[in-house]
């Protein structure tokens, strides 16, 4: 799971920020009984490894991210959003993709440009393109990973002890070996990733934005979402998609009016609630919407989306209305048969 700074901005100005963060994670595991496997803490983002024990995830992400945002805002004199919009997560199935994941989290200091790892030369070098690297550049990689002090990496390569609240022997044994023949293996393992230019990217393996994991993974969840341990919001993503037919029945009674009445009317919060409600919960494409809307202009509906989704990090009321939406749509798809 990651959450990024609200416009790409940083999250953590000094070193004094990152120590404030980590202390957080102390009292956040043990008030929410969570289990974090592995983490790495960027400029203006951060990823999670982590396990809940109870189905409050969004409780303790709010309580983590408000905790930390009213600190900062108070030590820089700032007011407002610091992370942008809520947290995004995926479910992942432990035996097959924790090991992967948590050497994706800790590599992420490294996939850099300057280091040949950012996104467009590995792009590069998919196509044929781009020289070999040379040995100072790797070397550089590896000093980088080796002494990059805000993830857990040392932890798992044992270079230091791992904090109390860190859990990553569960990790470390998927990889084999015993005691500190587990952190040898994990090191040479994230080290080889990086001398080979292709550090692997677990998400292209994400389904439906929501699962990494085998089919039967995804079989099981989909058989009985009720049974897992998992937030209401979650289990509302694994049901069968609305239809926008749905989606306009839902904002027709939050609004209290008929779609015919709002759909073309300019600047409507309803219309864009559907657009977005359409996007978000019906996977519809942009070329979709448009249709559904009576208006064919793909970029006339993406700009419309991303309007909503600057409007929703200010407007309280609006995410309410999000919430509920959702909370009704949930409702209609599970009444009509959908799971």
């Amino acid at each position: 799971m990651t959450a990024r700074g609200n416009e790409r901005k940083a999250i953590y100005r000094a070193e004094r920020d990152r120590k404030h963060f980590l202390e957080l994670l102390l009292l956040w595991c043990e008030r929410f009984r969570l289990r974090l496997h592995a983490y790495v803490l960027m400029d203006n983002h951060y990823h999670f490894l982590l396990q809940t024990t109870e189905a409050n995830l969004s409780q303790a992400m709010q309580w983590l991210n408000v905790s930390y945002t009213v600190w900062f805002n108070r030590r820089y004199q700032r007011a407002g959003h610091l992370l942008q919009g809520r947290f995004k997560a995926v479910m992942v199935e432990p035996d097959t993709w924790a090991l992967s994941l948590s050497r994706y989290i800790h590599l992420n200091p490294v996939r850099v440009q300057r280091l040949g790892l950012d996104k467009a030369a590995q792009r590069g070098r998919r196509q044929g393109l781009g020289e070999p690297t040379s040995p100072e550049v790797i070397q550089a990689r590896l000093e980088l990973l080796r002494d990059y002090r805000w993830s857990s990496y040392r932890a798992f390569a044992g270079y230091e002890k791992p904090p109390t609240w860190l859990d990553s022997e569960s990790v470390l044994a998927l990889g084999g070996g015993r005691g500190k023949e587990r952190c040898r293996f994990y090191r040479r393992d994230c080290e080889e990733a990086l001398k080979e230019n292709e550090p692997e990217c677990p998400w292209e393996a994400v389904v439906g934005r929501l699962v990494l994991g085998s089919q039967e993974f995804l079989d099981g969840l989909l058989k009985n979402p009720a049974g897992v341990d998992m937030d209401r919001e979650v289990k509302a993503r694994l049901a069968p998609r609305p239809t926008f037919a749905h989606v306009v029945r839902a904002v027709e009674e939050i609004k209290n009016e008929c779609w015919a009445a709002f759909r073309d009317r300019r600047g409507d919060w309803g219309r864009d609630l559907a657009l977005y409600l359409g996007r978000e919960l019906g996977a519809l494409s942009l070329a979709q919407l448009a249709r559904e809307v009576g208006d064919g202009n793909r970029m006339t509906v993406s700009v419309a989306l991303r309007r909503f989704r600057q409007r929703l990090n200010q407007d309280k009321p609006l995410r309410k209305r999000v919430a509920k939406a959702t909370e009704g749509l949930t409702s209609t798809v599970m009444f009509n048969g959908y799971i």
